[in-house]
């Protein structure tokens, strides 16, 4: 009889290989000049990122940056780059 130690940490089953999702670190420097722009924005939304940066200890308006940067790179036609 074979004693198997279950270590809950370990990995059990079949595994399957994924594909590195990581950056390389060159891309992890954000190379773009930030543009000061003015903008008005519903209260709820500016209320809602708030409430989240002070959960998350960061600023809201990086919050939205990040969030429009996200959208910009999902929709962006690569061809215009």
């Amino acid at each position: 009889m074979k004693n198997e130690i279950f270590d809950e940490n370990m990995p059990h089953g079949k595994l399957t290989r994924v594909e590195n999702f990581l950056p390389p670190p060159s891309e992890l420097i954000m190379p773009e000049q930030p543009v000061k722009v003015t903008m008005i924005l519903n209260k709820p939304i500016v209320d809602f990122f708030k409430q989240q940066a002070h959960r998350h200890h960061t600023k809201y308006q990086r919050m939205i940056r990040e969030v429009l940067g996200q959208y910009m790179n999902q929709y962006k036609d690569p061809k215009a780059a």
